[in-house]
């Protein structure tokens, strides 16, 4: 493995994403792009203790979705500067494509026209983007070693991970024709839940590692969210650690469909213990292979009281650690669940230093 990611875990420790930057921004705006994150934030990054960054690329930034295979030089530069300001800042930055030709996890793109899920089914769709990890492998290969990984796809939502296990396959087997160093991180199926790491195919690779991305329970990070529409409409402030009054009663009467997935909430204490419950398969994971287990986010939204955002991030990261597994935090800047305001503000001191590991 890459000396620069041989710590605690084999991987990576304390990161937060740069969620909001080059992936689900409001419009392809080089303006924004240039403006949203800057050398500064980097810089403050590595100053709250940071080691690493997380950095979700949609695939537009990259590559012409009008010309497939014509790929911007302009949108190159944004990730090519973020490696330069973490090299000069002691940070590791782990690349993620968030949203894929013809794939994205919110089904919808904040470029041009809504895109149909249609990558699992599609084999030149398929090929297209081994073809986009075939040119960014070959970018920088023999480059920023200790610096830069590659996570190949954000939240893969399929009713059988069948397919994703074998095009991640052949991307890693592609990627390794290039490049047999670099660290590859691969997620698994149902946004990375935590309970589909037993489901992924699993290679025998000394530079490859497993993610998952940790939001139970979702009555506590996901309250009121407006995405999320059986949240919003239970419209109830939820503190923890204590209880979710009411829950089991609102979805039976009104989604019934939704209960199940709440069910573990139902009728419980919120508390650390209920954590640990959620995060056994991870657990279980870490303790019966010798893979290294990272999770890629994490995090509480900011319509949570401040103290129940930083109650759960401290348990979670409590826990995470006793098991050695690395993280990073979602995230850094808005994105409703951010670190920092639109201004660059920390919204609490204390919660950085609990994400950063000194709270």
């Amino acid at each position: 493995m890459s000396k620069g990611f041989k710590m605690k875990n084999n991987l990576l420790n304390i990161g937060v994403n740069l969620g909001g930057w080059l992936s689900q921004y409001k419009k392809f705006d080089h303006r924004h792009f240039q403006t949203f994150i800057t050398k500064d934030d980097l810089c403050r990054i590595a100053d709250w203790g940071f080691d690493h960054v997380r950095l979700p690329v949609d695939y537009p930034v990259l590559e012409d979705d009008a010309n497939p295979g014509v790929y911007l030089e302009s949108g190159f530069a944004y990730l090519d500067r973020c490696l330069t300001w973490c090299q000069e800042n002691a940070l590791r930055l782990i690349f993620d494509i968030h949203n894929a030709p013809g794939y994205s996890f919110t089904k919808t793109l904040e470029v041009g026209e809504g895109v149909s899920n249609s990558l699992f089914a599609d084999p030149s769709l398929q090929q297209r983007f081994i073809n986009l990890w075939d040119s960014i492998t070959r970018r920088y290969a023999g480059q920023f070693e200790d610096v830069l990984a590659f996570e190949l796809l954000n939240e893969v939502v399929l009713s059988d991970g069948a397919p994703w296990n074998r095009l991640s396959q052949q991307t890693i087997e592609h990627i390794r024709g290039i490049d047999s160093q670099r660290l590859i991180i691969v997620g698994g199926n149902n946004y990375n839940a935590v309970d589909e790491l037993s489901n992924i195919h699993l290679t025998p690779d000394p530079n490859l590692t497993y993610t998952f991305h940790f939001y139970e329970p979702l009555v506590i990070t996901h309250q009121k969210a407006p995405w999320v529409i059986e949240m919003e409409q239970f419209n109830q402030t939820t503190d923890y650690p204590g209880e979710a009054s009411g829950l089991a009663e609102y979805l039976q009467t009104r989604h019934p469909n939704q209960a199940p997935r709440y069910q573990a909430s139902f009728n419980l204490r919120l508390d650390r213990q209920l954590l640990v419950d959620f995060l056994e398969p991870a657990i279980r994971f870490k303790k019966h292979s010798e893979i290294a287990l990272y999770c890629g986010e994490f995090g509480v939204i900011d319509r949570a009281p401040m103290q129940t955002r930083i109650n759960w991030t401290r348990d979670v990261i409590d826990i995470l650690n006793e098991y050695e597994i690395g993280y990073a935090y979602w995230s850094y800047k808005q994105m409703d669940f951010g670190l920092v305001d639109e201004n660059g503000m920390a919204v609490n001191e204390e919660l950085v230093r609990v994400v950063c590991g000194r709270g």
